[in-house]
């Protein structure tokens, strides 16, 4: 008897341990994975864009934007072997700041764990025309007026170079053209714009533009003459403007046509056919009422024309 309880107290105590040690390696092996997102640099009313999650190890991936799961993206699956990628289309409501980030949850719960990934400050890009329809396009650029503008004009910049960068004392040329489809994507000219301004911030009156023949090439240009004196445009920084251009209304074009038509009458008990002609005015050229087309840019500062400081000699 003695003999028989002593095997079943060892063999209580051996099973205790086994399961002890049993629990203690699973805890140890339990890891986190890693999962990061790539920025898909979206752009505005572009159609789709695409971004993509990849994990350390296969799973599921739930996407979201500022904080909600992108619809269709809740729980999109990785490859199952490496690299573990998962991705989501996402068709951006609006241009502007937002944020995207991502869930994971493994497909083995029993060794990994859930992650999140790095949040991504996205920010989605609008056209830098801007989005408001208009049948005008525009280039507008900014250059160096020729001839010698500003105390550093024989060092710094020679006439008519395209810069974004200018001293104080230099003029810079506003040059612009542009087309219209309303006309037919005619170039806008003297012949079919009612006014063409850039309106400069700082400056009361917004400059014209005039459309010039220019060694043999025409376009529209207006001078900012910048320096110290009074009337002169001097603030530092980058300089904000506008361009507008107004075109003409174009009437409709009509001529007379002669038309004919059969009249059916009764002479003498007989009835009679007759052929009677009228005149009728027909729209050769629908008219073309006049539009608005704009350019403000949107641009970095550093692509933007900019007003700097004459350096210390």
């Amino acid at each position: 008897m003695k003999r028989l309880m002593s095997a079943v107290v060892a063999g209580t105590m051996a099973l205790g341990s086994v399961a002890v040690f049993g629990v203690a390696t699973a805890s140890a092996s339990t890891t986190t994975p890693t999962i990061t997102l790539t920025d898909p640099k979206a752009i505005f009313n572009n159609g789709s864009t695409t971004i993509v999650a990849t994990a350390s190890v296969a799973g599921t991936v739930n996407f979201t934007l500022a904080g909600t799961t992108i619809t269709g993206c809740g729980a999109e699956a990785t490859a199952t072997a490496t690299p573990f990628i998962a991705t989501c289309s996402w068709t951006p409501a609006a241009a502007g700041a937002t944020t995207l980030g991502a869930t994971f949850t493994p497909t083995d719960a029993t060794d990994y764990t859930s992650a999140t990934a790095p949040v991504i400050n996205e920010t989605v890009a609008a056209p830098v025309q801007g989005t408001t329809t208009s049948p005008i396009s525009l280039y507008v650029d900014t250059i160096l007026a020729s001839g010698a503008t500003g105390a550093l004009a024989p060092k710094f910049g020679t006439g008519c170079e395209i810069t974004n960068e200018f001293i104080v004392g230099q003029t810079i040329v506003f040059r612009v053209y542009g087309n219209d489809a309303d006309l037919g994507g005619v170039a806008l000219t003297s012949q079919n714009v009612s006014s063409a301004t850039v309106t400069v911030g700082g400056v009361a009156t917004p400059l014209k533009l005039a459309f010039g023949n220019h060694s043999g090439v025409a376009f529209w240009t207006a001078p900012l003459p910048t320096g110290t004196a009074t009337g002169l445009y001097s603030t530092l920084g980058v300089i904000g403007y506008k361009v507008t251009f107004n075109t003409d209304a174009v009437p409709a074009v009509t001529k007379s046509e002669r038309f004919t038509h059969i009249v059916i009458t009764t002479v003498n008990g007989v009835r009679v056919a007759k052929r009677v002609a009228y005149h009728k005015t027909v729209v050769v050229t629908p008219a073309v009422a006049g539009a608005v087309g704009t350019f403000a840019s949107g641009f970095t500062a550093s692509s933007v024309a900019t007003l700097n400081a004459l350096p210390a000699s």
